[in-house]
Order: C-alpha cells, then sequence, then structure tokens
C-alpha cells in the first residue's frame, strides 16, 4: 500500500483542479495502481515560499501497485507539470493481525 500526496496551485479554477485530479488518478489506474482513496486534505499556508506560492492544495491517494510502473509515470509527469508544486510518495507497512 502506497500513500501518494501532491501540492496543487492553489490559483486553479475548481473544474480544472478536478480535471487535474482525475488525469493523475487515471495515470496511477493506467499503470496498473488499484486506488483505494483519493481525496482533498486541505489548503495549507507553506512554510516557505515554492514556485511564488505561499499556500497550495494538499490532495492525498491511497492505493495499491505489484510495481513501480505507476509510481514512475506519475513521478515523470508531475515534475513536468506547472500545476502540481510538490509530490511524494510513502509505502505503508500494513499491520499484520493478531
Amino acid at each position: 500500500m502506497y500513500e501518494l500526496t501532491y501540492i496543487i496551485r492553489p490559483d486553479m479554477e475548481a473544474d480544472a483542479k478536478t480535471a487535474l485530479v482525475e488525469r493523475f488518478d487515471a495515470i496511477l489506474k493506467d499503470n496498473g495502481a488499484e486506488i483505494a482513496k483519493s481525496a482533498d486534505w486541505s489548503s495549507r499556508r507553506f512554510a516557505y515560499e515554492i514556485a511564488g506560492y505561499h499556500e497550495g492544495v494538499y490532495h492525498i491517494v491511497n492505493f495499491s501497485a505489484s510495481d513501480d510502473a505507476a509510481i514512475n509515470e506519475f513521478d515523470r509527469l508531475a515534475k513536468i507539470s506547472q500545476d502540481i508544486l510538490r509530490h511524494m510518495v510513502v509505502k505503508r507497512e500494513i499491520a499484520a493481525a493478531k
């Protein structure tokens, strides 16, 4: 299970932001990921300026993938997108039932 967090520009219109999230969710799915949850977290102020912005909209996606294809493709496209300011993928360990 993976947790992907990315920060979206705060000045995007709602329709454009929705289209961006749908596009990047589709990138994950098209490359073999199974999305469990994709949701906005909140709009937060940054500790330091990022690309001229002082705040951004955080979006979190929880997903599973059998290989790194989905992560690599998301990473590649997020780096060239001007709408995603930062992103991070973390592998989550699933606690064993006792």
